[in-house]
């Protein structure tokens, strides 16, 4: 393997510091400058059939079975 350039190094320093600190930052980007509305209502309905299926094996299942 060969060492990476001197000169390049820097370039790729600078743009992994311009990246988003998070996913939810990254997502927001993507949707704003690909103009990908539309996933948007997507992305919400599969967080909350997360969030139910995690709660469905905890304490709070008997309230989340009397919703449906």
């Amino acid at each position: 393997m060969t060492e990476p350039n001197e000169a390049t190094r820097p370039d790729l320093e600078a743009a992994a510091r311009q990246c988003p600190d998070s996913l939810p930052a990254e997502l927001w980007d993507y949707f704003r400058e690909n103009r990908k509305w539309w996933l948007l209502p997507l992305v919400a309905v599969l967080l909350l059939l997360g969030v139910l299926w995690l709660l469905s094996s905890s304490a709070a299942a008997p309230f989340i079975y009397t919703v449906f």
